[in-house]
């Protein structure tokens, strides 16, 4: 029988009754237990569909997240904790804040520990002390961006870290970060399993950028292209106070391009769209350079949106340099767009004025907008029901529309990228009305 891509692993038989007041039955006017049986179809397309009765199987289906009858761990002897790791993202303290209180008041879990500066809080070298987080030490953390426990890259041995968990007795650990936070989680996952012990691992995905593979969206990206919107407009007012003036701004996107094309359509001033997922030319005809004289001759002003991540192979490097996280540590396109711009038309002897706006630590430092506060929510409290029943190495995200537990394993395995041959691309595209290629 071939194996199901989406099963989530468990710690055994959940056996004891939630405390949570819920209902199994239809038509009492109560919220009722999700069973594990209720499954989400993965594609919704026809010909997925087709394809699966031609076949005679199942359709792929993910598990849908929410509170169960029967729970795992004894609630009162429970402890939890929760770290954040990698960069700041809108939404963090939401979703520590909404962690806190699911367990405290739907379950009775009587101590939560906030780990301090990412997993090197969970190292043996760790000097911080740790958060003790209760409701009120968190009432109000909503209203601020960053996150209260501190953030850093960079991991630790996972044998390291499940020896800090067992000598603190934490029973669940929930993981806030992106792609390498959850490929660290999993990792301490695998290392709890060899050692037998009944710890669950959960990770909640936090990337401004958007990337992780398989969700609809992760939280913190709403507001992110929120927030970049009106800096677009003013970027605009900018180029068009000088003549053939150009406002180049710089958005958040290291290998996709999400935050600089929704920025860019909610605030449809822009006119050229520069992303990492499409390589683009500056020299020749079609080129970047060719078509920005063209825009200036036409209407004397130009705004330009780039993703940190677009042109890294027009801009020449001697060595690659990595950071804590592994991360490829890009070179500035900003900067280098602006140079090459003003080079460009200085050769040509045609007056240009260029303003280079970079927001990046602004937006990502900002809290979360009323949507995204929602969805934090949301988030953390199906993480809370999916950890007390016993589900481990998952995580909880919004799959067509549905909030689902999917394992960590398999969200890892590739980064979510703009589909150039799909709605969103060529919606951005008819938006700034610039060339299918550039060069």
């Amino acid at each position: 029988m071939k194996k199901d891509p989406f099963k989530i692993h468990t710690l055994g038989s959940a056996e004891r009754l939630s405390p949570l007041p819920l209902s199994s039955n239809k038509g009492d006017k109560l919220f009722n237990f999700v069973t594990d049986s209720q499954k989400i179809v993965f594609k919704t397309g026809l010909d997925a569909y087709n394809q699966a009765l031609n076949a005679g199987t199942q359709p792929l289906c993910v598990e849908k997240a929410g509170p169960r009858k029967k729970v795992f761990f004894n609630p009162e002897n429970t402890t939890a904790a929760i770290v954040t790791c990698g960069g700041l993202c809108p939404g963090i303290n939401n979703v520590i804040r909404s962690l806190v209180m699911g367990l405290h008041y739907f379950y009775g879990v009587p101590r939560i520990i906030g780990i301090p500066y990412g997993y090197q809080g969970l190292g043996p070298e760790n000097t911080h002390p740790y958060h003790e987080l209760t409701p009120d030490k968190v009432r109000d953390i909503h209203q601020f961006g960053g996150t209260i426990l501190g953030s850093s890259r960079g991991g630790q041995e996972p044998s390291d870290i499940v020896d800090t968990l067992v000598r603190l007795g934490i029973d669940m650990l929930f993981t806030i970060g992106g792609d390498g936070t959850l490929k660290g989680c999993e990792a301490i996952g695998r290392e709890i399993e060899s050692r037998g012990l009944n710890i669950s691992v959960i990770g909640i995905p936090k990337t401004i950028d958007n990337d992780i593979d398989l969700i609809d969206k992760s939280f913190g990206f709403e507001t992110a292209y929120d927030v970049a919107s009106p800096i677009v407009r003013d970027a605009h007012n900018e180029a068009k106070g000088a003549y053939n003036g150009i406002a180049i701004v710089k958005l958040m996107g290291r290998d996709s391009g999400f935050i600089a094309a929704s920025a860019a359509m909610a605030m449809p001033e822009v006119n050229f769209l520069l992303v990492p997922e499409l390589p683009f030319q500056l020299e020749g005809e079609n080129g970047l350079l060719d078509l920005l004289e063209r825009r200036l001759k036409a209407k004397h002003h130009a705004v330009i949106v780039v993703a940190e991540g677009a042109g890294q192979h027009l801009i020449k490097s001697d060595a690659e340099i990595r950071d804590a996280s592994g991360n490829i540590k890009h070179k500035d396109i900003g900067v280098f767009l602006n140079a090459e711009i003003a080079a460009h038309f200085k050769a040509q002897k045609t007056e240009v004025t260029i303003k280079y706006i970079d927001p990046s630590y602004i937006i990502r430092s900002a809290p979360a907008n009323a949507s995204d506060s929602i969805f934090c929510n949301r988030l953390a409290y199906q993480a809370v029901h999916g950890a007390m029943a016993g589900k481990t190495r998952f995580v909880v995200g919004l799959l067509n529309n549905q909030l689902v537990y999917l394992p960590i394993e398999e969200v890892v395995q590739h980064r979510k990228k703009i589909d150039l041959e799909g709605e969103l691309w060529f919606a951005a595209l008819q938006s700034t009305g610039q060339p299918f290629t550039i060069g």
